[in-house]
């Protein structure tokens, strides 16, 4: 079974994932949009029996973060958790995006990913 690994960028924050994500997406939604300081977040969701992290996080709504370095890192419930994507170890990773989201958001000089699902806003 495949393992991805990765961490906030003190590392003090570890994660690892197992096997492979129920979806890979990319949002390009106000809040993902705040939240990572950049155009779009990228992330893939696991079941939360696949998951692991190890290291103290902050919170705000469900989103953890390292309170040292402040990396975004990844939201969890007891169904699953969403990664982060860019805090992996290995880049680029191997994992491509199936789906995005608020694409009415979307910059315009970012092209939709070839075979990706395009949503106006939120899955349906």
């Amino acid at each position: 079974m495949t393992v991805l690994t990765g961490s906030c960028k003190c590392g003090k924050v570890k994660v690892a994932v197992r096997g492979q994500p129920v979806r890979i997406g990319i949002c390009h939604c106000t809040d993902c949009r705040q939240e990572s300081g950049s155009a779009f977040t990228f992330f893939a969701v696991w079941p939360s029996d696949r998951f692991e992290t190890k290291g103290e996080t902050g919170v705000y709504q469900n989103r953890r973060f390292c309170p040292t370095c402040g990396s975004r890192m990844f939201s969890a419930n007891d169904e699953e958790a969403e990664i982060k994507l860019g805090i992996l170890t290995d880049a680029p990773t191997p994992l491509k995006p199936t789906y995005e989201l608020w694409v009415k958001r979307r910059e315009h000089w970012l092209d939709p990913v070839e075979g990706a699902e395009q949503h106006q806003e939120d899955r349906i």
